[in-house]
């Protein structure tokens, strides 16, 4: 593979990644936080009504995660197209 094919391949992984992600943490900060409170809130998640568990902490918690799981995707794309430092 040609290194600017190769480059833009990445590249194209590398946003796509990004895009689900961001996805993701729009859907559970935005979505459960502030659109889906109303019905969440009838939902409890120790003593406190799910929609503003999200709004708190939820949407923070999924943050953190989606920072690792990008690290990890991340990685084994670097270790795919070869552009892992080991």
């Amino acid at each position: 593979m040609k290194t600017l094919e190769k480059n833009k391949a990445y590249w194209k992984q590398n946003l796509r990644y990004l895009a689900i992600l961001l996805s993701i943490w729009f859907l559970v900060s935005f979505g459960a936080g502030i659109l889906f409170k109303e019905t969440l809130d009838h939902i409890h998640l120790f003593g406190f009504p799910l929609g503003f568990w999200f709004a708190q902490q939820g949407a923070i918690v999924v943050f953190v995660l989606l920072i690792f799981i990008y690290v990890r995707l991340m990685n084994k794309l670097d270790k795919e197209y070869e552009f892992d430092e080991d």
